[in-house]
Parts: structure tokens; sequence; C-alpha cells
């Protein structure tokens, strides 16, 4: 007896490649045009940042200098104030004199205290607010493009 070998063939469905690869692209072509949109955006958020800051930094060393100025002139009649004093004390006849040179000096000088912190208090009310113009700037055009989004 002879045994004869019987193979049995399972035949598959017909598969269509040319879809298959049809999907895949289309799906690429999706997935590197998404990349190239989201890459586009934190591109221009970058940009948008380093335009804030740099603009920030300019506006800080501007105020600073307005400030180290108004510093300096306030000082600077500080001084003049005090050696003006000290020469009008050194001219005095009478220790009457002197104590109404001093009375009239610690008026003045308490007027003119008050004015300059009036002076420094509008100067840094008006950097602050240059400080954050920029920043709140940005958050607002980001704010309004997350709303349009």
């Amino acid at each position: 007896m002879s045994k004869t070998a019987k193979t049995d063939t399972i035949e598959m469905a017909a598969f269509d490649t040319t879809a298959a690869v049809d999907q895949l692209r289309n799906f690429t072509e999706k997935s590197v045009e998404q990349s190239k949109e989201t890459y586009a955006k934190l591109k221009a958020g970058a940009e948008e940042a380093q335009k804030t800051i740099e603009t920030t930094y300019e506006t800080a060393r501007s105020v600073s200098a307005d400030l180290t100025l108004k510093t300096i002139a306030a000082m600077r009649a500080n001084a003049e104030a005090n050696f003006s004093h000290m020469e009008k004390l050194i001219a005095a006849k009478s220790f009457s004199e002197v104590l109404e040179l001093q009375t009239a000096f610690l008026r003045q000088r308490m007027e003119m205290t008050l004015e300059q912190a009036k002076e420094m208090q509008a100067a840094s009310t008006k950097a602050a607010e240059d400080l954050s113009k920029p920043a709140k700037t940005a958050v607002d055009k980001a704010m309004t493009e997350l709303k349009a989004a």
C-alpha cells in the first residue's frame, strides 16, 4: 500500500495592497501636515515670547535709568540744601537766628521730602505700568487666539 501525499491548500482572499498603501499615505500626509501646523504655532509662539522679553528688557533698562536719574537729582537737591543750610548756620549772629534757621530748614526739608516722595511714587507707578504692558499685551493676544481656536 502506498500512501499518496495529499496536500491541502488554503486559499486566501485576494488582498488589495493598493488600498492599504493609499490609506497609509493619507494618514502619513495628515500627520506630516499636523506636525507642520504644530511646529508653525510653536515657532510663532516662541518668536512672540522672544519679542515680549526683548521689549520688557528694553523697557526695564529705560525705566531703571529714569528712576536712577530722579534719585540722583533728589540726592543732589538734598546735598545742596544741606550745604546751603550749613553756610547760613555758620553766618548766623545769634542763637535765636540759629533756631529760626533750623526751624525754617526742617520745614523746607519736610516739604522737599514729601515732594520727592510723590515724584518717586509717580515714577515707580509709571515704571510698573510700562514694565507690565508687554506681558499684558502678549497674554491678551494669546487669550484672543485661544478663544478664536
